[in-house]
């Protein structure tokens, strides 16, 4: 046996061949679970990175100097705070000013224009001179053609041209004098009669587009609203978009109820759905606001009676009031608009707009006395108060005040 030569089996080199493959797997094998570990362990560092750096500025822990060494437990207590999100500043929204209401106008201020550039200005000049028997043709002329109508000034020319026959009337103040009187009797004559004592009690508001409609509706809400009265405003012309806007401006403004349909919904329908819930609410008033009808159409004024009808379902005796808005600017044309309305509906007031912007005031006394319907209020400013109820002596004084550039002695 010494003689054969020494070999490895084939059984023991094959094994040694596979425990060295093996061993190779196995550290590659480790390599690669040591690359993933360092790769996630990477990932999750610069996650922590990155939500630090999102914290703002002031939520991240700041060096300090050490004075002395905390505790343990107030390290940690200051750690969390510091981390924690800061309280959100409380933002104090400003105190909303209170409106100011400027002082109201007066009627007679109102009247300023009337009194300086209408009729009774053109009389003083006239009457400043010695009474001939030819000024009376010219008191004529300045009556014929002011804004009172023909009809108003013949009457009040009648009067006067009597007491100057009997030679009653010595100089210009007495002839303003009796024009005065007379004025005075005329508008006694017509005085407003008092209202159903109703709850609610429902104002229907007529009137052409332009005349000053909602907004009187507006200031007689805010008037009301002053007086402790619950009210509601009712947007019944529900054919202008901005009128329901501009009506709901002026509900929040005079701290009143609003109410309002659809788009383009019947405005008889709204009013009737308006003072029903009123009704139920237990509403002192309601002011229903219609479309700005053009008075000759009939159509428009055939669908105001509608609304008429309609409105007395909702409530006994609707409307307790009926009153038309005119635009004291437009003179004669004012009393022909109130003509119409009070031949188709039926008129009970009326209220008179713009008085101080014009100096036509003098209307007031041939729509009293054409159309027998009393005044129930007159604009004399823009304020919300200035929408002042009619008292016949304060028109008349502030009609024939004597003003101090027409002075009877200049």
């Amino acid at each position: 046996m010494d003689s054969l030569p020494f070999h490895m089996p084939p059984i023991a080199a094959a094994e040694s061949s596979t425990s060295a493959t093996e061993l190779v797997v196995l550290v590659a094998v480790l390599g690669a679970l040591v690359l993933f570990g360092v790769l996630i362990l990477r990932k999750v560092w610069a996650k922590k990175e990155q939500g630090y750096d999102d914290k703002a500025p002031e939520q991240r822990p700041t060096e300090a100097k050490p004075t002395a060494k905390p505790k343990k437990a107030e390290r940690g207590i200051r750690q969390h705070r510091q981390w924690e999100r800061p309280p959100e500043p409380v933002v104090e929204e400003p105190e909303e000013e209170p409106a100011v209401i400027s002082q109201p106008a007066t009627i007679q201020q109102g009247l300023a224009r009337t009194r300086s550039e209408g009729f009774v200005a053109r009389l003083r000049r006239t009457l400043n001179k010695e009474l001939r028997p030819e000024v009376l043709d010219e008191i004529e002329e300045v009556l014929l053609t002011s804004d009172i109508g023909v009809k108003t000034a013949n009457m009040l020319l009648a009067q006067v041209r009597e007491q100057l026959t009997r030679s009653e009337l010595k100089d210009g103040e007495a002839v303003l004098g009796a024009l005065r009187q007379e004025a005075q009797k005329l508008l006694h004559g017509v005085e407003r009669e008092a209202s159903a004592d109703t709850q609610p009690k429902v104002i229907l508001v007529l009137g052409v587009n332009g005349a000053g409609k909602t907004t009187t509706l507006g200031k007689l809400a805010h008037r009301a609203q002053q007086e402790g009265k619950r009210i509601m405003l009712v947007a019944g012309d529900t054919f202008r978009a901005a009128a329901v806007d501009q009506l709901r401006v002026w509900a929040e403004r005079s701290k009143v109820d609003f109410h309002a349909g659809k788009a383009d919904a019947d405005p008889a329908s709204v009013i009737f759905d308006g003072i029903k819930r009123a009704k139920e609410e237990g509403h002192d008033l309601v002011l229903c606001d219609t479309a700005g009808r053009l008075h000759t159409n009939q159509n428009l004024v055939d669908e105001l009676k509608k609304v008429v009808r309609v409105a007395g379902k909702a409530h006994d005796g609707c409307p307790h009031e009926t009153v038309l808005v005119l635009d004291a600017t437009i003179g004669q044309n004012a009393v022909h608009q109130a003509r119409t309305f009070t031949d188709a509906l039926g008129v009970d007031s009326i209220v008179l707009t713009k008085l101080d912007g014009t100096a036509r005031g003098g209307v007031v006394l041939g729509i009293v006395d054409q159309l027998k319907v009393p005044i129930r209020d007159v604009g004399v400013g823009e304020g919300v108060e200035d929408l002042r109820p009619f008292n016949s002596d304060e028109f008349l004084d502030g009609l024939f005040a004597q003003d101090e550039s027409n002075s009877t002695h200049a």
